[in-house]
């Protein structure tokens, strides 16, 4: 039936939430991919953005199409929502990183499944809507240039919701690295793309404050491209951190832009201490990372890092190498997680050929579960190794340590970590839990869908 009668169509978009966060809900940052989304509607629809985390779920009788985006976590949350909407008689449309990678899946539980990114096939899909002819697929083209055209987004939807910060912006895409347990390169496509410099700094001069955050998968990942981004911030007197790979310190005079450009923290992915994945091509260099870590740490910057247990090549006695890496290089904040191997990428592919994933809950793959089988371990004994390497990591010597060797920022510095040790300490896992994480689940416990949809 056409809904061209309707006077102002009703658009719903939702960011499922996968658990209660607490006061933590304040830290966080919104989502980005719905605030594009709500950019690219035509005018005459009424936008309305709901994060589960801080907002109830509202009826559907109040609106006309409900949208919700979803990674592998949230696919759970994500389809329960859906089914909710659909008895109420409301179209449903799922879009994200799993129902690109699993749409037959999602399609169980939605009308129609944007597969990759929404800016080239949105317009259709809400005309097609309206004109009552929705199809169940909406394939975006995988891009072929290194030119990246997205809409600023619209922050006004976030009017009345409290987050660290509202001021987020992406100038990059892509990436050429396509790391077996990643999903970047598939959804976003095999090269970086990025949006012309000034239209990202003219986006950065309507923020009302001097607080920036890059959500860039690899914001430095071209640093041809990055630099005049870099330059362009220098004379606005901003503070910025984003995510990249370790490389752009290998350039003693990028790094030195980025620190003058006023960047302020750093979210880096080392993977692994040792092993095949210590020699990632994006993280493979001439400089030792423990060299880079350094270069950047003393250039002021604040350096997450993220070091991954799980791998093949990983042993009991990887978590005792890892914990001396960090305590030789002390990064501002260590993070642990488990390897996981997500939908569409490479490694889950493998991980169900050789019959190694304990289960599909996607609920449960959340880098703080063990869901498939290592190599030269245990789960229990991964799960174990990395909760007291988590715990170790953030005694009060090794915290101290790290914010002494760390010389500008302390206090900031200080502070991040102690924000880390309260969740690091509170670890803990009884045998009966312990059994429960690493125990296949019934097949009647399997996230409903097509299981062939893998």
């Amino acid at each position: 039936m056409s809904v061209k009668s309707l006077k102002s169509p009703r658009l719903l978009l939702i960011y499922p939430a996968t658990h209660k966060l607490g006061w933590v809900k304040y830290f966080q940052l919104p989502s980005l991919s719905l605030q594009q989304v709500a950019a690219l509607t035509p005018p005459e629809w009424e936008v309305t953005l709901v994060d589960e985390s801080q907002d109830p779920i509202p009826s559907g009788s109040q609106y006309d199409l409900v949208g919700i985006t979803a990674m592998t976590h949230q696919a759970t949350r994500a389809y329960e929502l859906a089914d909710k909407f659909r008895r109420e008689g409301i179209k449903v449309i799922m879009g994200g990183m799993h129902p690109t990678v699993m749409p037959e899946e999602a399609l169980a539980h939605a009308d129609a499944v944007v597969i990759g990114e929404a800016e080239t096939v949105m317009a259709t899909l809400l005309d097609d809507f309206l004109g009552g002819r929705l199809e169940k697929i909406y394939r975006a083209p995988i891009a072929q240039d290194d030119r990246l055209d997205i809409p600023w987004s619209r922050r006004e939807i976030l009017a009345g919701k409290r987050y660290i910060t509202t001021q987020t912006v992406q100038a990059s895409r892509g990436c050429p690295y396509d790391c077996a347990f990643c999903t970047v390169t598939q959804y976003f496509g095999n090269r970086f793309r990025y949006r012309e410099a000034a239209d990202i700094l003219a986006e950065i001069r309507s923020f009302p404050k001097k607080f920036v955050i890059f959500l860039d998968d690899n914001f430095l990942g071209d640093p041809a491209k990055a630099r005049p981004i870099l330059e362009g911030m220098t004379e606005m007197g901003i503070r910025w951190g984003s995510q990249t790979s370790l490389r752009f310190a290998e350039d003693p005079a990028l790094l030195k832009l980025v620190a003058k450009s006023g960047c302020i923290g750093l979210f880096v992915g080392i993977e692994s201490v040792e092993g095949s994945f210590s020699r990632l091509a994006k993280t493979a260099g001439e400089t030792p990372q423990i060299e880079l870590i350094k270069r950047v740490r003393d250039a002021g910057i604040i350096l997450e890092t993220s070091l991954i247990f799980g791998f093949d090549d990983h042993d009991p006695g990887i978590f005792d190498k890892t914990l001396r890496f960090v305590e030789e290089c002390s990064p501002s904040v260590p993070t642990f997680n488990l390897l996981t191997p997500y939908p569409g990428t490479k490694l889950f592919q493998q991980y169900q050929q050789e019959g190694r994933l304990l289960h599909r809950d996607w609920s449960r793959y959340n880098h703080s579960e063990v869901v498939f089988r290592p190599k030269l371990m245990t789960p229990e004994q991964l799960y174990r190794g990395w909760m007291e390497a988590r715990k170790e990591a953030y005694t009060w010597p090794a915290i101290l340590s790290r914010v002494w060797k760390n010389p500008g920022r302390r206090l900031t510095n200080l502070a991040y970590n102690f924000m880390r040790k309260g969740p690091n300490d509170s670890l803990q896992v009884s045998d009966a839990d312990q059994l429960s994480i690493y125990r296949p689940l019934p097949a009647t416990e399997h996230l409903r869908g097509p299981e062939h949809a893998g």
